[in-house]
């Protein structure tokens, strides 16, 4: 995502990106290419995008602080916020957060008119109005949460389709000759696998995500005891349930 912001945003701004290790920068062009921190400070950016792995966000941040200019603004693209609110307070500095809700893995980067983003309610209001402005560029559907907000959507619109995909990855069995459906969870697991461990642990160690896996355990329960015995019309009525919930979802949706 740091490579996307960058040959996003390097068109129309002076931009630069600091990275340790120079053959990670090997394929990036229109922009500064630094491996030392004086570097960032003789180029005195006005706004800073943290795009590390979320692991180390605020150890990035408390590296490149010394050498920002106090009026820089700090930003992070995580999709983990977990503690992030009080350390930007800390700091005393400018701040803007933002959560693009899409990825190289499944999202087509080139059209995302599909794909939505949150900008956090606190936070500077100039750096709010560049990520929305950036944000609608891209076509994308902007929601504003605020920092609790947006770890509620986290623990609802991530850790249950993880959490269903693990327990898919689970129990399957290779297939010498699987069907469609088995082959797109294949995928869907296949990729969200290849997200960083520790990513996933903060997704499905967030504060809300436990009430939102409780769900996952009290539907199985039911679906089980139907299936245990046999009962077609309570098959029916819980086939039902679940198409309403999917048709609602598409109505609110369009």
């Amino acid at each position: 995502m740091g490579s996307f912001f960058l040959d996003l945003l390097s068109f129309d701004h002076e931009t630069a990106v600091y990275e340790k290790d120079p053959k990670r920068m090997r394929f990036t062009y229109n922009t500064q290419r630094f491996t030392q921190l004086e570097e960032i400070r003789e180029f005195r950016p006005e706004l800073v995008i943290n795009a590390v792995t979320v692991k180390y966000t605020i150890a990035a941040f408390d590296e490149v602080l010394p050498y920002l200019p106090d009026d820089c603004i700090i930003s992070d693209i995580a999709s983990v916020k977990t503690g992030l609110k009080d350390y930007y307070e800390s700091t005393g500095r400018r701040y803007v957060s933002s959560h693009p809700m899409f990825g190289p893995t499944f999202a087509n980067l080139q059209q995302l008119s599909e794909e939505n983003a949150i900008i956090i309610t606190e936070g500077d209001y100039m750096g709010r109005i560049f990520f929305k402005d950036l944000y609608r560029r891209l076509d994308l559907n902007i929601y504003e949460y605020s920092f609790e907000e947006h770890d509620q959507t986290v623990a609802y619109s991530l850790s249950i389709p993880f959490v269903s995909t693990f327990v898919f990855a689970a129990v399957m069995k290779h297939q010498d000759a699987p069907g469609t459906t088995f082959k797109r969870h294949m995928r869907i697991a296949k990729g969200v696998l290849n997200e960083d461990d520790y990513l996933l642990q903060e997704i499905l160690f967030n504060p809300y995500t436990s009430g939102q896996v409780a769900q996952i355990r009290t539907e199985l329960k039911e679906l089980l005891d139907i299936i245990d015995h046999k009962d077609p019309d309570r098959m029916a009525a819980y086939l039902k349930k679940i198409r309403d919930n999917v048709r609602r979802d598409i109505e609110i949706a369009k």
